[in-house]
């Protein structure tokens, strides 16, 4: 194992599997509200920002603007989640994020937004979005048993599905339709109930430290050293990123898509989303299933097919049915993708590395995504939405046969997980 530290296993009570199921009911509900005000927000931030302007690289803009603050400030958050409490600290953050949404449809209903300032929205959620995920994931393992893990992450994907798409998606434009705030400020409360819900786990989430205390660039260095002597969770991360960038590349066009190539409406634009939900919610229960009867290795492989299988027929769709069915595929198989590298993450990195680790993968990953995003608004410029969902989907391809051949020499690892990570 590479690096050392100076931390051990959080001390919480444990209390028998009755307070862990609790624990993980408590979790998910929070998680629930989030996500859905979440789901509101990435309808109606796009629509408000389509209302504004309907330049491509400006719509695409605003996607990356999201995701900046990941490549930004995800190391370091994920260094303050090793430091600190982690369920106060998403109580904090979701309590922030409820403030700055509040303020934006304060905003609205006073019509006083532009781009720039959805942009500066955008920038402030991400950054504080940062601390709220990377904290999530680092309380899974302490809410659940160690066998219990693709479980538990089918569970967590199954309900960031259902309030951001299933949900959150169909009425962030239901609601925008009636009058611009409305989700903004459904936002806003939902972040709110989902900081309320946090109180119910109760225990210490903190790493306890045995010496000394580090400095956070020393700590960021251990993280940094753990991840680059895992030759596995270094080839996933860059699989992940380059899947990251790949997806984005079409999903930051997405409503534009809808809009003009498909022709909905800003309302039924919320139905489409709809239907990528449903498929989320089938590819989140099916994923432990698929892997219990495949390898993951094949599950995986075989998922990242079917993603750029689905953006490349969406490329060619001009039925709207058929196109918001190719993309709840698109969905359905990368949250399989999504619950096997969750998992595998949760058993490779020990638990008093993970918050640090996870914000190198997630700096790497998610600042993909900015990325990809700011590529496919200069491309569908130049060449059209469609001709980006057709680049996206001959992507993927490629990126399932090099995942395939680069994971042969760690198939024991990824099929077993053997190789979980312990202090």
């Amino acid at each position: 194992m590479v690096g050392t530290s100076s931390a051990r296993l959080p001390v919480v009570p444990m209390g028998g599997d009755g307070v862990k199921d609790r624990r993980l009911r408590w979790l998910l509900g929070s998680s629930a509200l989030s996500n859905l005000g979440d789901g509101i927000g990435k309808v109606a931030f796009p629509l408000l920002a389509a209302s504004i302007t309907r330049d491509p690289i400006l719509i695409a803009g605003l996607s990356a603007t999201a995701f900046l603050p990941w490549l930004l400030f995800a190391t370091v958050s994920g260094a303050l989640v090793d430091r600190v409490d982690r369920r106060r600290a998403m109580l904090i953050a979701n309590l922030s994020r409820a403030v700055i949404v509040g303020g934006l449809g304060l905003l609205v209903l006073a019509d006083a937004t532009t781009i720039w300032l959805l942009y500066v929205m955008a920038l402030l959620l991400g950054a504080v979005e940062t601390v709220a995920d990377n904290a999530a994931q680092a309380l899974v393992p302490a809410v659940v048993p160690r066998d219990q893990l693709e479980s538990a992450n089918g569970k967590l994907q199954s309900v960031e599905i259902v309030g951001q798409t299933f949900l959150g998606g169909p009425l962030g434009s239901l609601t925008f339709a009636v009058f611009a705030a409305m989700p903004f400020l459904l936002n806003s409360a939902g972040f709110a109930i989902a900081a309320v819900l946090l109180i119910g786990i109760n225990g210490r989430f903190r790493p306890v430290v045995t010496g000394p205390t580090q400095s956070l660039r020393v700590q960021l260095g251990e993280g940094v050293r753990w991840l680059r002597g895992n030759a596995l969770m270094v080839r996933l991360a860059v699989f992940a990123a380059t899947m990251a960038l790949a997806t984005e590349l079409a999903q930051a066009l997405l409503v534009l898509y809808a809009l003009q190539d498909i022709h909905l409406s800003e309302a039924t634009f919320g139905v489409f989303a709809l239907v990528g939900g449903a498929g989320g919610i089938i590819g989140a229960f099916t994923a432990p299933r698929l892997t219990r009867a495949l390898s993951r290795r094949t599950v995986l492989v075989g998922s990242i097919v079917c993603c750029g299988l689905a953006f490349t027929a969406m490329s060619v769709s001009k039925d709207p049915v058929t196109a918001s069915l190719l993309f709840g595929g698109f969905a359905a198989a990368v949250v399989v993708v999504n619950v096997i590298l969750g998992s595998l993450r949760h058993a490779l990195v020990p638990d008093h590395l993970f918050g640090r680790v996870l914000g190198v993968w997630r700096t790497a990953v998610w600042g993909a995504i900015p990325v990809g995003a700011l590529l496919g608004g200069l491309l569908a410029t130049w060449l059209g939405t469609r001709a980006v969902f057709a680049i996206s989907g001959v992507l993927q391809l490629a990126l399932a046969a090099a995942v395939w051949f680069a994971l042969a020499g760690h198939r024991g690892e990824v099929d077993s997980m053997s190789t979980a990570g312990t202090p």
